[in-house]
């Protein structure tokens, strides 16, 4: 939260499964799409925050899985957990918050009693969520009987049931409504609340989301029954929630532009030759690059010399790019040895996309732009920590150029021999 100085233009909540995350779609089309709208666009002014259900340990499982952004926030754990950047340093206010009347120990002992209930894996026992399994046709009678039982006992818990089968059990103040609430009132209190906030889910565990007032959000389209009914009984007069017609990501993107919170067409969308920008955004300009990058080795774009000459167009004459091997090359000779490249990942799932994007300006004209380059093909990723100088040249087909690219491995992240190539940008 402290990368900005004053309120995020749009601050985003979402759930990951079947919400961010696509399982269905092998290609990763929607989730990259979200991706290169939110660093092209509003990486620098904005928040985004992932709110799971998952623990630390299976979020960073699915993280190595998809082409995922690192977010800002992440609230994990069905809102027990609140960390911080990529780092994910914890939230102490909170933790200490959610120990105000609750023991671990007594919701062990009584749902011990409930055959029906059958725990879920160790990585999924946290220290203020203890998470069963338990059947759909049973479940209502056991969160009855079970609420009871720990009413009795003292305890002021929550229990909530998503997905047909995942039963958690959480302190009465927890949960992703509640944690969002907390971070929504941490940046009032420091004079920094989002100029608009999105929340985005498809489960039950996702409802209190969408019963933070004020808040825009948006049921994806493959959204569960769980999360429509609570709607419909709860929320079906809110023009503030919306149910999208398209899945997963692509819904979270049709939701910025239905409520008009900012540009929701991503670079992914745009078809090339890009038409020249009245407003130089350099953001915009690195995206757009890599993104054609990868549309060319995967035989996207048609093979014309047009491509090459835009990449020359955008490219310096005298650049240079030095990678991670440290080995100095001429940017346009590399755009040579890329021309011969033309669908070279044809088939074979290789995807490029950028994270954690910054930029620097260093002059009137000129930017550095750091970011992380990803690139994937099948089961193998390998990421570079990349630095692109670039300058703006009104004079130019294009209206910019970049002079410099550096880059250097990110520590267990080096290239392997399936994706090395001699035509590496």
């Amino acid at each position: 939260m402290d990368k900005l100085n004053g309120s995020a233009r749009l601050m985003i909540v979402s759930d990951l499964d079947h919400t961010m995350v696509d399982h269905h779609d092998e290609e990763n089309s929607s989730l990259l799409r979200f991706g290169a709208l939110w660093e092209s666009v509003y990486r620098q002014d904005s928040l985004l925050v992932f709110s799971t259900g998952r623990s630390p340990i299976l979020y960073k499982e699915l993280r190595k899985e998809k082409p995922m952004l690192t977010p800002d926030i992440t609230i994990l754990s069905v809102g027990t957990e609140i960390t911080y950047g990529e780092a994910m340093v914890p939230d102490d206010g909170w933790v200490e918050y959610l120990n105000n009347k609750w023991d671990r120990k007594i919701v062990l002992e009584e749902t011990a009693g409930f055959s029906q209930l059958k725990l879920q894996a160790e990585t999924e026992q946290r220290p203020h969520k203890v998470s069963f399994l338990v059947d759909k046709t049973g479940a209502q009678e056991v969160i009855k009987s079970l609420s009871e039982k720990l009413e009795k006992r003292g305890l002021d818990a929550k229990i909530i049931y998503s997905g047909g089968q995942d039963l958690d059990i959480l302190p009465q103040g927890a949960g992703k409504g509640q944690a969002l609430a907390y971070l929504l009132k941490k940046l009032n209190s420091c004079g920094k609340p989002p100029n608009n906030t999105l929340v985005c889910g498809d489960s039950g565990n996702d409802a209190e989301l969408f019963s933070i007032p004020g808040v825009h959000g948006v049921m994806v389209s493959n959204a569960q029954e769980e999360l429509l009914q609570w709607h419909a009984e709860n929320a079906k007069d809110n023009p503030k929630i919306i149910h999208a017609t398209e899945r997963c990501a692509a819904g979270i993107i049709q939701a910025i532009g239905h409520f008009k919170l900012g540009p929701n067409i991503s670079p992914r969308d745009m078809e090339f030759p890009y038409a020249k920008e009245a407003c130089f955004k350099p953001t915009d300009a690195v995206v757009k690059f890599y993104v054609l990058y990868e549309k060319w080795r995967r035989a996207e774009v048609s093979k014309s010399d047009s491509v090459i000459q835009y990449f020359k167009n955008i490219t310096h004459a005298n650049g240079v790019v030095i990678d991670p091997a440290g080995i100095e090359r001429s940017l346009h000779e590399s755009i040579d040895v890329l021309g011969s490249c033309y669908g070279d990942k044809q088939g074979k799932k290789y995807r490029a996309w950028v994270d954690r994007l910054v930029i620097t300006q260093i002059g009137s004209d000129s930017w550095v732009v750091r970011f992380d380059l990803w690139e994937s093909e099948g089961d193998m990723r390998v990421c570079s920590l990349s630095s692109l100088a670039v300058n703006l040249k009104p004079e130019t087909p294009e209206g910019f150029v970049l002079t410099h690219i550096h880059k250097t491995w990110l520590k267990g992240y080096a290239s392997r021999d399936e994706l090395a190539c001699a035509c590496k940008l």
